[in-house]
């Protein structure tokens, strides 16, 4: 009998597939992308046989593929060396605990130079940082205007006026902020860390307050009136109608922040010589080798993938929390 119902239940779970199959669903799925990327790569081609510049031919794929390949050598190459570099370390401290017990052992961190892989790592922690600090802010700050008329009056000036303002311009004040409040030295982060994150969160805020301040302002009379009349406290209206029914639209804000945050960070990077992507841009930039260029392209092409990665990732967890499903036709 088992047997028979996984028998019967095989063709309706294949109907769905089957219908897509059929209705062409996935041509639009699948080979239009595909046909996309591939005239994408083709054009990209063309044009760098056709591009001579001070450190040789613009890179083409294939040799973007090529620099692909030798970063990752490269990551492995150091990883090798870190663990060849403990491994000393460790016999070191055994030989000097089996000559004297009471001897000090001093644990060292193993210096070599940050991998492509590393720099990535370092820009997300960079980016997520600077993310949250923002809207640790932008948030709380965005209900208190939309619930508050006078609150949005005295505030809006401040926002129209900082909102525009570049990151370039940010930096050197942030720098110099830095500099004269944390001079720790043996802070736990480093300093051109700090100043790439705060640089982004001073550039994160504002989408994620001006869309919770129109969430916030938006909601629907009839669900305020519903709180007037169930005589709901401050605290229990903001987290039982207010946060709800704004989601949709905290969630807008939260993906152009962290968009922003992700296009800022670079420059950022380079500036403050913070050792993630923005900085192996400025490296290699300023390496000049024949091989600068083509790690500069995997650089931009590892950028844009993972921004839109990060943006796939904001939507996801907007699905999971919104009750707007029509939020993913954004």
């Amino acid at each position: 009998m088992r047997d028979t119902a996984l028998r019967t239940g095989w063709p309706q779970r294949l109907e769905p597939v089957i219908g897509r199959l059929k209705s062409g669903e996935w041509i639009r799925a699948l080979v239009y992308p595909m046909l996309g990327v591939l005239a994408f790569l083709m054009v990209w081609q063309f044009g760098a046989g056709r591009i001579e510049t001070s450190l040789g031919q613009f890179p083409g794929p294939v040799q973007v593929w090529e620099q692909v390949k030798s970063l990752g050598a490269e990551h492995v190459r150091e990883r090798e060396k870190a663990r060849a570099f403990y491994s000393r370390l460790e016999e070191r401290n055994a030989s000097k605990l089996a000559a004297n017990p009471d001897a000090v052992i001093k644990h060292r961190q193993y210096t070599g130079k940050p991998t492509f892989a590393d720099q990535i790592v370092t820009s997300l922690l960079t980016v997520a940082a600077g993310f949250l600090i923002a809207n640790m802010i932008a948030i709380p700050l965005g209900i208190v205007c939309g619930l508050s008329a006078g609150v949005y009056k005295a505030l809006n000036p401040v926002i129209q006026v900082f909102k525009p303002v570049s990151p370039l311009a940010w930096l050197p004040l942030v720098t110099m902020v830095v500099s004269a409040t944390y001079s720790s030295q043996d802070a736990l982060i480093d300093k051109s860390f700090l100043n790439s994150a705060i640089t982004v969160a001073l550039c994160c805020l504002w989408p994620t307050l001006i869309n919770t301040i129109v969430g916030v302002t938006n909601i629907d009379r009839d669900l305020v009136n519903v709180s007037r009349v169930m005589a709901l406290s401050p605290m229990v209206h903001i987290r039982k109608i207010v946060i709800p029914a704004a989601i949709p639209m905290i969630f807008t804000g939260l993906r152009l922040s962290l968009a922003t945050g992700w296009m800022v960070l670079i420059a950022a990077e380079m500036l403050a010589q913070n050792p993630g992507l923005g900085k192996f841009v400025w490296d290699e930039f300023q390496n000049g080798s024949s091989s600068s260029l083509g790690r500069i392209m995997v650089a931009v092409l590892t950028i844009g993938l993972i921004g839109f990665m990060l943006d796939k990732l904001m939507l996801t967890l907007q699905k999971r929390v919104s009750w707007d499903k029509n939020a993913l036709l954004r």
